[in-house]
This record gives C-alpha cells, structure tokens and sequence, in this order.
C-alpha cells in the first residue's frame, strides 16, 4: 500500500473511531458530518473521500463501537475469551463505565437510535449481538447447553438496561443501586461463577 492510500486510511479510522465515540455520547443524530470533521481537523469536502453518505459513516462507526472492548483487550495484549464473565460484569455494571459513555457499550448508547436506524444500521447491530450473546455463551461453564445460550441472552439484556438505566438516573445512590443489583444478580446466577 503506497503512502497516501496508507494516510487515506488511517484517515478514515480516525474519522470512524471519533465519530463512533461521539455518537455514543450524542446519539445517531446528535452529531452533523460538519461538526465531526471540524473536530477530526478536515474539511467538509474531504468526508466524500471516505464515505459515500453519512449513513455509511455512522453504520462503520457502530460497527467500531461494538468491537471496540474486544480490541482494547487485545490491545492491553488480554484474549477477550480469558476474561472471566464475573470480571466482564463487574467492569460493565460500573460506575466508570456508567460515567464513560463515549467509550462504552454501544447497545447501551443508543439501543433506541439503532432501532430507528438504517437498514445497515441495524443489520450492523443484529451481527454484533449475535456475536456477543455467541462470545457469552461460550464463557458459561456448560456453553453447548441451550440454558447457556438462554442465560446469556438474559444476562445481556440486564447488564444493557441496567446500565442505560442507571445513566438516566440523575440521583447517585439510585444509580449506583441499579448497578449493584444487576450485578448481585447477574453473578447469582448458577452458571455464571
């Protein structure tokens, strides 16, 4: 790959991995192609040399968005299917992750948005949730069982709406006991020790 194809590239990450935290933190409309750009330091014009519609843009950005845990572990040089599930949930039901939002899970962003989203948005979106519940799953103690596969679908349901949840909360007591709960919860779970 010559020099310019290789900055082209990185480019476009870049474009796609500010917009992927920015529309978790704004919503899938929250944000216009001008602003992003303006923040990525590049023109209007230069958008079209990477995307042909905004629409692109923000299905690339949501797909970023839920492979972006499984890359910062990778990065940290941690194999995502190591971590324990009791650690896995106690790092997402937590406060940091509550107070994070442009850097955490996308379901729990913009579940809502990507209802109403495009085609690609939601084909994006169904993909990763079928790669999630497959990557929980496989990190029960029985995952062959189809009350595995049933418990882990339970589980990210709760963990999604628990911490969407305790972001709507504008009192902390409350927010924190919608974390703790979920995780009691979660970890009382006969499969999930």
């Amino acid at each position: 790959m010559g020099r310019s194809q290789l900055e082209k590239q990185k480019t476009h990450e870049r474009i796609v991995t500010l917009a992927a935290r920015r529309l978790r933190e704004e919503g899938l409309e929250g944000i216009g192609v001008a602003d992003l750009m303006k923040e990525a330091g590049l023109t209007v014009g230069g958008f079209y040399k990477h995307f042909a519609s905004r629409d692109e843009l923000v299905a690339e950005a949501v797909e970023a968005a839920i492979g972006s845990w499984r890359r910062r572990q990778q990065d940290k040089g941690i194999d995502p299917e190591s971590v324990p599930l009791a650690d896995y949930v106690d790092n997402y039901l937590s406060e940091r992750h509550r107070d994070h939002c442009g850097e955490g899970c996308v379901y729990a962003a913009l579940t809502a948005d990507m209802a109403r989203g495009s085609d690609a948005v939601r084909a994006v979106a169904t993909e990763g949730l079928r790669r999630n519940f497959d990557a929980m799953t496989a990190s029960m103690p029985q995952p062959e069982t189809a009350d595995a596969r049933r418990k882990a679908i339970i589980a990210s349901c709760l963990m999604t709406g628990a911490l969407g949840l305790a972001r709507v909360a504008d009192d902390e007591v409350l927010s924190g006991e919608i974390l703790e709960t979920a995780k009691q919860f979660i970890n009382g779970l006969p499969q999930i020790k």
